[in-house]
């Protein structure tokens, strides 16, 4: 099978790839598992060394890596490059803080003494998408390396090249062969790789659909997994939000990446009596936005990864319309250009509500109380993170505990970061990574009682 990497912005093809054969796979899963043996005795700090050296190459390349992002999936550059940023600093905050997150905890029993110990499992797939190609394979390998496992990388088909430029930063970092592999593989082998003897566990970032089917060959396999799926995440603004901060971080949050990014803002709840003024300065705010040649510096928003995507998200909008939505701007696409588009007057039996939006489009629905607030953020088969923009804190708390998601952000854009646990609930999927939670998902948590 060829996979062939079509740059988004221009439609030209960049380049193809065949499929690894089995028996090259079977080679690499081997290796992975010999340099398993030795990663594992090496002390933190050993691997902490290694680690910042990681971080540099990436420091010093970035502009190199951002250009091979941006050109196979479109990623604004200066997104593409502030992503690069992000995966150092990942790499740094483990290599400083896995000997505490993984320290051996003494607990009290009626034992002389007792012990949690974390230790590592062995080789772990990593499944990962296309439209954060770099963050989302360090946000998963740095913990599970530093750790003390190996990694088998399967990237996205449209990113393969950055998969493979992953796989060479971990080489000339320094890493033994094998700690940290990319293979191009297809769903059957992806299958077949899972029931692998040397894979010990699995972690997907994708969707809805990409995660039954790793969560069922896992499961048939007694393979731990970690699945981080899609979002249809609730904007709520109370009436004493402060509405000009509001329409903004909404704006941000929506179009970052071109609206693909699973834990953006999709559904926006406005309080009725400021919607009016939120309408406004978001269509005011989405009309600023430069778009146009990822490459170029200026660009705010540039074309969305496929053209396949694009034509989904115009089927949503367009069936959406046709239920009652009504169209402020937007609402269209030119091959992968989505236009920035806003609806309002959104309802429940919607598609853009109803169902993940993954492209820049912000959904407007209303509300006339708290209660109906929450009713309409939980209304959603996902769970992956909630905003709430209010000048009572304690009051956003207090909803924070009602909302059905893996993490809530108060006046402020949701995001992952390496310092809290990422992760969601319901069809969003579940584990955690980043923080101690994420390094600790892929290992063994072990009891040591002496009697």
């Amino acid at each position: 099978m060829k996979f062939k990497t079509i740059n988004p912005y221009n439609n030209r093809q960049i380049e193809d790839f065949e499929t690894f054969s089995d028996e090259k796979i079977a080679d690499m899963l081997y290796i992975s598992s010999q340099a398993f043996i030795t990663w594992k005795s090496k002390t933190y700090n050993e691997r902490a060394e290694i680690f910042f050296k990681l971080s540099d190459i990436l420091r010093t390349r970035q502009a190199a890596f951002a250009d091979t992002v941006s050109k196979e999936m479109g990623k604004p550059i200066k997104e593409a490059k502030a992503e690069i940023m992000k995966c150092a600093w990942v790499c740094d905050y483990y290599a400083q803080h896995a000997d505490k997150f993984l320290a051996d905890e003494e607990v009290k029993t009626d034992a002389s003494k007792s012990l949690i110990t974390y230790e590592p499992m062995g080789t772990i797939l990593g499944v990962m998408p296309w439209n954060f190609p770099f963050w989302q394979v360090f946000r998963f390998a740095a913990p599970v390396i530093m750790a003390g496992n190996t990694v088998v990388l399967k990237p996205a088909a449209n990113t393969i090249r950055t998969g493979l430029v992953i796989e060479y930063i971990f080489i000339t970092a320094g890493f033994p062969r094998g700690t940290f592999q990319t293979i191009i593989a297809d769903n059957e082998q992806i299958r077949q790789i899972i029931g692998s003897p040397f894979i010990q566990g699995v972690a997907l970032t994708g969707s809805e659909k990409a995660g039954m089917a790793v969560a069922s060959a896992a499961g048939a396999n007694i393979k731990k997994t970690v699945l981080e799926l899609g979002g249809s995440d609730a904007f709520i603004v109370l009436a004493d939000a402060d509405i000009t901060e509001a329409a903004k971080v909404a704006v941000q949050s929506r179009m970052v990446n071109a609206g693909q990014s699973c834990i953006a803002a999709k559904r926006f709840l406005i309080d009725e009596s400021v919607a009016d003024r939120f309408i406004d300065l978001a269509r005011q705010n989405m009309a600023k936005l430069v778009m146009g040649d990822p490459l170029d510096e200026r660009t705010d928003v540039g074309p969305m990864a496929r053209l396949d995507l694009a034509k989904k998200l115009q089927e949503q909008v367009t069936k959406s319309l046709k239920k009652g939505a009504k169209l402020v701007m937007g609402g269209e696409h030119n091959d992968c250009f989505y236009m920035p588009t806003i609806l309002t007057e959104v309802t429940a039996d919607m598609p853009i509500f109803e169902e993940e939006t993954f492209g820049p489009v912000m959904a407007i629905t209303t509300f006339n109380s708290e209660k109906e607030a929450v009713m309409l953020a939980n209304q959603t088969e996902f769970g992956l993170s909630a905003t709430i923009f209010t000048k009572n804190i304690s009051k956003a708390e207090q909803l924070s505990k009602q909302l059905e998601v893996g993490a809530v952000f108060i006046n402020t854009m949701a995001k992952s970061d390496p310092r809290i646990p990422f992760g969601g609930t319901k069809k969003s999927g579940y584990g955690r990574e980043l923080y101690a939670q994420g390094i600790r998902e892929f290992t063994n948590i072990k009891s040591v009682y002496i009697g």
